[in-house]
């Protein structure tokens, strides 16, 4: 097992771990203690966080399992880790710490709503989380609290992923496509996955087949991408959206889920344009275009927490 430390100082811009990981972004990552997503105005401490992240191209050849915790504040603190390999590389990518915070806030419009998200949660950073379980999980969201979207991403890891060691414990990785897709809808509802079910288990036989891969979207203008992830079985707009900008480094795009549409109808009105793809555009504009998508990030999960 290796160790090191990541100087938060060392970034461009400040970073906090726990808002980053418990913002509704990501299900892929477990709480040592068990209280993932416990709290709503979760931010600034300092628990063990824990994944498995199969080989990524250009960032690691296999697969890793691999622990990290801050120390001190969004600043000035510390990200210890704990890997199977070199982690460095991999949570710099992972958390987006090559990512200048301070000029992609700078870039965003001078909405009050958006200062006062940003106060509230500074060093929130959006992530990139592997492609195929970001699928599945938002395939997983619809009409679920993030509490439970998360829940059913653990119970997949617990009864279907392979087991991967790090020190003393064992943690577990997503399933591959090809073990999702070995699944019957009954065993997935049996994960509390209700209707869902059938949709995870086509997708997965979609990717394992090679019908459908979401990482051709890499390479399309971003509404093709949004397009072509709407492909898989189970994936709308909003579905698609939450990979683009999650995964696939759009980060451009806005999904419109029940958070946002109430902040357009609430603050920006005249963005409500009817269709999808029309009000996407005007809210995208409204957040000022190129980072709309971390503009969305900071709202949704102000929003979620109480601000207003």
């Amino acid at each position: 097992m290796e160790r090191g430390a990541i100087d938060v100082d060392d970034l461009a811009g400040p970073f906090d771990l726990q808002a980053t990981l418990e913002s509704g972004q990501s299900y892929l990552w477990n709480r040592a203690d068990g209280d993932t997503y416990d709290e709503l105005h979760a931010h600034g401490g300092d628990a063990w966080y824990e994944t498995v992240v199969d080989p990524i191209p250009g960032v690691t050849d296999e697969r890793v399992a691999v622990r990290v915790r801050q120390e001190g504040g969004v600043h000035d603190g510390t990200l210890r880790w704990e890997a199977s390999t070199d982690a460095e590389p991999l949570l710099t990518h992972l958390l987006r710490l090559d990512d200048d915070l301070d000029a992609i806030v700078d870039a965003t419009p001078d909405l009050p709503l958006l200062e006062r998200a940003y106060d509230a949660y500074e060093g929130l950073r959006l992530i990139r989380d592997p492609v195929f379980p970001c699928l599945i999980s938002f395939i997983c969201s619809a009409q679920m609290r993030v509490a439970r979207i998360h829940g059913m991403q653990r119970r997949l890891r617990e009864t279907y992923g392979d087991g991967v060691a790090l020190g003393d414990e064992t943690y577990r990785a997503f399933p591959t496509p090809e073990q999702l897709a070995a699944r019957t809808e009954s065993e997935l509802r049996d994960l509390s996955l209700g209707y869902r079910a059938p949709y995870v288990q086509r997708t997965a036989e979609m990717v394992a087949s090679g019908e459908a891969d979401p990482r051709e979207a890499v390479d399309l203008p971003y509404e093709d991408a949004r397009e072509s992830l709407t492909r898989f079985v189970g994936v709308g707009d909003k579905v698609a959206d939450c990979v683009l900008l999650f995964s696939l480094g759009f980060l451009e795009a806005v999904p419109l889920d029940t958070w946002i549409r109430t902040t357009i109808e609430e603050y920006y009105p005249d963005c409500d344009r009817g269709s999808y793809a029309a009000t996407s555009r005007a809210i995208r504009e409204q957040f000022g275009g190129e980072f709309s998508g971390y503009a969305q990030t900071y709202v949704f999960y102000y929003l979620r927490a109480g601000g207003e």
